[in-house]
């Protein structure tokens, strides 16, 4: 028997119309299924009488699915889908292939953004409203990912656009992608970016433990990645640290921390010297990896950023590995199409008016 689908969601609106109608449970067994295996209608659902099938197109509208792609621009080994919500909102989705066989998917947990960070094109778009979490969910099961082996990717990333630990449904969409009859994900295979919202961070490791965190420094001095991101003024990266120090001794779960090496801003020995004691100075310094990101030119970002040459990069890993904290650079892809690491921006942000939330 499924268990109960988690509030707020279109599966739990459903559930309840189904039980309240006195349509027996094994309907919504076989229609959580079909969703399962592609289907995007009621009407395709054909295990399901017709009769209720129109029932459901009548109270909940023809689509279960609520996004719409726009377009596609593809790469080797990366595809890029622009989706559009149904109340008119855009936002990007990037689906990676790797050759050792498997597949990741990077979400968007916002339109825009309004964090503003001066090196990511999302954060110049502004903020439009947070994802809902029937809209997160659906970029990681929609069908255009299928293959015959799988349903849905290997891996889901909240790396797209927008900050996550700003949009409270993004616990929800968790809560949907790791429950057993519905997403089904282990927690492990969840990857979780944020540039530190304290609050939400904390809820995250109290509530999901085993999803994979992330935690933005690209900056070991304070005053200066305030400048790169402002949340720093509101929720220090001491702060973010200390919630982390607590969660690896709790958990035992390795951090990571993303490090977007801009030449000329955040490259030098002193910074490099920095970041390795931040990490050293960690309750476990031994579970906090630090990923180092080569900048990518981003639409909108701070017009001086540049990208250090790959030897540069090469090097930098390389020094603090030497000074003993786990380094590696992070392999990144899709830069041709603008799907890298702060590139996503879905040019024309709204189709329509939308209310903002």
């Amino acid at each position: 028997m499924l268990p109960s689908p988690p509030s707020g969601t279109i599966l739990a609106n459903i559930h309840e119309h189904l039980a309240r109608t006195g349509v027996p449970s094994y309907r919504f067994r076989q229609l959580v299924l079909a969703l399962q295996q592609g289907a995007e209608s009621f009407d395709e659902v054909r295990e399901l009488p017709e009769p209720l099938r129109q029932d459901l197109s009548a109270h909940f509208g023809r689509t279960i699915l609520p996004l719409r792609i726009m377009s596609v621009q593809s790469e080797e080994q990366v595809e890029k889908v622009l989706f559009e919500t149904q109340a008119g909102a855009r936002l990007e989705t990037v689906h990676s292939r790797y050759r050792a066989g498997w597949s990741s998917v990077c979400v968007s947990s916002q339109a825009g953004c309004g964090l503003g960070c001066t090196f990511c094109a999302t954060g110049a778009m502004g903020f439009v409203r947070n994802l809902s979490s029937d809209e997160i969910c659906a970029q990681v099961v929609h069908r255009r990912w299928r293959t015959e082996a799988s349903t849905v990717p290997d891996s889901v990333a909240f790396m797209g656009m927008g900050e996550a630990l700003a949009n409270p449904s993004v616990f929800t969409a968790l809560q949907v992608l790791t429950s057993e009859g519905f997403g089904g994900l282990s927690p492990r295979r969840i990857t979780v970016s944020t540039v530190g919202v304290a609050p939400n961070l904390e809820r995250l490791t109290r509530e999901h433990p085993q999803v994979t965190i992330t935690l933005s420094v690209h900056s070991p001095f304070a005053a200066q990645r305030a400048e790169l991101i402002p949340l720093e003024r509101r929720y220090s990266l001491e702060e973010n640290l200390s919630i982390l120090d607590k969660h690896v001794v709790d958990v035992r779960r390795k951090i990571y921390l993303a490090y977007l090496l801009i030449a000329g801003v955040n490259d030098s020995v002193d910074h490099l010297k920095a970041l390795a004691r931040l990490v050293e100075a960690r309750s476990r310094p031994e579970l906090f990896h630090v990923s180092v990101i080569r900048y990518n030119d981003a639409f909108g970002a701070a017009p001086s950023y540049r990208a250090p040459t790959l030897e540069h990069v090469t090097g930098f890993v390389a020094q603090l590995q030497a000074s003993g904290v786990h380094a590696t650079r992070r392999q990144q892809f899709g830069s041709s199409i603008d799907a890298a690491c702060g590139q996503l921006h879905a040019r024309t942000a709204l189709s329509a008016p939308t209310t903002a939330r």
